[in-house]
């Protein structure tokens, strides 16, 4: 039996899915509405990527369903509690957010900058103790970058730098990683590497939701939702939703897509 669409569960329907859900979100900038009832659900060790043109609302559905931002109408729940109802050091407890660009402190060892991912555990002292000194070797260890952790951040590579924040984002040990672009500005080799991270991620049980600009790198996800002119206009596996119809509807007749092997493969045709 296939699952309820997420638009029309009940409040009792919440409180039985574990998943973080946005439920017919709206909303506007300055009185331009950017998202229309978009309903989406992340579930636990689920990949699910998510696609758009530029404009389509995609940076602003993934801060809706951090909590970063607050809707016009509908409701983001995190395992059957509304997510608008919990502090900001529970959501991040359970929440960790990757934005495109993330300005830190120049005078920051790589140990340091991860460090900051456990600030939502460290209450109202801010010491660090075993726990959280253990949850950052870990993030290191997961991301390969505990072995320049007494490095600054700037005498980085790209492809250093962005395994140094997504470490920051693991360090809180969350349920739930929401990462915008996370491979903007990467070479073709970092590209893969950090996309192996995350899938390396979705095998421990980590929900994982990410904003791609390049349909090809969707191909690894488990689920493909496409946003367009701020509605969802697909949801289902990559070869269900990166089809030509679609995406030539949306990016022009030159776009064409093979099937390689049981993956879509996206080109640009003539």
């Amino acid at each position: 039996m296939s699952e309820a669409p997420v638009a029309s569960l009940s409040p009792a329907d919440y409180a039985r899915r574990p998943g973080l859900i946005a439920c017919g979100l709206w909303f506007a900038y300055r009185k331009q509405a950017v998202l229309r009832e978009v309903s989406l659900e992340l579930r636990p060790g689920e990949w699910l990527a998510l696609l758009g043109p530029n404009g389509s609302g995609k940076s602003t559905l993934l801060r809706l369903m951090a909590g970063l931002l607050q809707p016009g109408a509908g409701e983001v729940r995190l395992g059957g509690e509304r997510l608008a109802r919990l502090s900001s050091w529970a959501r991040g407890q359970q929440i960790a957010f990757l934005p495109q660009n993330g300005g830190y402190p120049e005078d920051l060892t790589v140990e340091e900058v991860v460090m900051l991912g456990r600030t939502p555990h460290l209450g109202l002292l801010g010491r660090a103790g075993k726990a959280d000194w253990a949850a950052v070797e870990w993030a290191m260890g997961e991301t390969q970058v505990a072995a320049f952790r007494h490095r600054l951040l700037p005498t980085l590579s790209g492809g250093e730098r962005q395994r140094v924040l997504l470490a920051r984002a693991l360090a809180a040990r969350p349920q739930f990683l929401l990462l915008d672009e996370p491979t903007n500005h990467l070479d073709l080799h970092h590209q893969a590497e950090f996309m192996g991270l995350l899938a390396g991620l979705r095998a421990q049980g980590m929900g994982i939701l990410t904003v791609l600009h390049d349909p090809n790198l969707a191909r690894r996800a488990d689920r493909v939702a496409f946003l367009h002119q701020g509605r969802l206009t697909a949801l289902g596996s990559p070869l269900e939703v990166l089809r030509e119809p679609l995406l030539q509807s949306v990016y022009g007749g030159w776009v064409r897509v093979h099937e390689v092997g049981g993956e879509p493969v996206v080109l640009l045709g003539g």
